[in-house]
């Protein structure tokens, strides 16, 4: 193989980066809008649903009770949690008007645990936009006015905000910033998934998602997803095809969230909708969701191989142009995860173990495709639609 051979096959790892970062700047955020609110600003209810979130949830009311927006009441859904939730929300409650308590009936057939607490909370919803966010999220005091002035000014029916993620340990660190790299590849910028009259590449953020009441209730809410494992980007797409104006805007410096804390979680968490959801984001239709599970893997592969490549090439085991090939494959990807660890303002030695990341998110798609749509979470077993 001559260099020249070597260099062509090496283009994916080499452009792959340089076309994502280019489409990663078509975005716009919150830090655009307005901090103040409107004279006679809407009533804003926000609904968290919470399920054995005792290691999250004092942070997220108390961040969503310290907004700076008049006019906000917030409902915690403790979906029959068998930690300490209930007892914390409500212990704060106690002391803040605005906040209120539910426990939702018994979790139908039919019915994901989220969507249900979430629609349990929409019920007594009082305000003319909800807010539906994750318990492991937290929010600064100017997120809810900046939404609600994104939303007007945009006239969204539904919105939802891309916050930055919190990366703690070791494997989060390794195995996060792959993974929403992979979907900054696939969707690139918030510009581009909203401009986009594709069905198939609109997206939403179930952290932190915004609706109209009124067309929250004319589209029967999260009943009509309450099967779909990822009832975010469900949401998206079902609205965008009745004729809704659906919005992603990026709220860095306004939400962070940390999804998950260990290896375990990571491997739970990501594989339970890696699959199962991320097929419903394919174009092509049948065509697109039987090539999917190829596609998956593709990412993990791309990370692993030519470091393999490279070191069996220094053994001794491959010839001097798949030599080439590996080490200007690897240098490339090197490269780019230098640059995000950098942004991430995190030590260059994750970068230099970037294939250790890589052969995690193989091993998380793996799995997921094994699973197939069967589902389980917080304890519970689903099977999505």
């Amino acid at each position: 193989m001559s260099r020249l051979a070597s260099l062509l096959l090496a283009t994916p790892w080499i452009l792959g980066p340089v076309i994502t970062g280019v489409r990663a700047r078509f975005s716009r955020s919150l830090d655009d809008e307005r901090a103040e609110p409107l004279r006679e600003p809407p009533l804003v209810s926000l609904v968290i649903p919470a399920r054995n979130e005792a290691r999250n949830i004092r942070r997220c009311v108390e961040s969503a009770l310290a907004s700076t927006y008049p006019r906000l009441e917030v409902i915690v859904v403790d979906d029959h949690s068998t930690d300490d939730t209930g007892a914390i929300v409500q212990a704060i409650a106690n002391t803040d008007a605005r906040l209120r308590v539910i426990t939702p009936p018994a979790l139908p057939d039919g019915w994901f645990g989220k969507q249900w607490a979430c629609a349990a909370g929409a019920r007594e919803a009082r305000g003319e936009l909800l807010g539906f966010m994750d318990a492991d999220t937290w929010q600064a005091p100017d997120l809810v006015t900046r939404v609600v002035n994104a939303m007007l000014a945009r006239g969204s029916d539904l919105l939802s905000v891309a916050g930055m993620q919190e990366l703690g340990s070791f494997w989060e660190r390794m195995i996060q910033p792959q993974i929403f790299a992979i979907m900054l590849q696939r969707f690139g910028g918030t510009e581009l998934v909203n401009g986009s009259r594709n069905v198939s590449q609109k997206i939403a953020n179930g952290q932190c998602l915004w609706v109209r009441r009124d067309t929250y209730d004319a589209l029967d809410g999260h009943a009509a997803v309450k099967h779909e494992v990822a009832e975010d980007l469900a949401l998206a797409q079902s609205w965008f095809r009745a004729g809704r104006t659906v919005t992603l805007v990026l709220g860095l410096a306004q939400l962070s969230t940390r999804m998950y804390t260990s290896l375990r979680e990571l491997i739970e968490g990501w594989g339970k909708n890696i699959y199962a959801g991320g097929r419903k984001a394919m174009p092509l239709g049948a065509i697109g969701r039987v090539i999917y599970p190829l596609l998956l893997v593709t990412p993990g592969l791309l990370g692993m191989v030519p470091p393999i490549v490279l070191a069996l090439g220094l053994l001794g085991f491959v010839g001097a142009g798949t030599l080439t090939w590996a080490a200007i494959a690897t240098g490339a990807n090197l490269v780019w995860w230098l640059l995000v660890y950098r942004w991430l303002r995190l030590s260059p030695v994750y970068a230099l173990l970037h294939p250790l990341g890589s052969a995690m998110v193989l091993y998380i798609a793996l799995g997921a495709i094994a699973r197939g749509r069967r589902v389980r979470w917080k304890e519970r077993e689903y099977r999505a639609a």
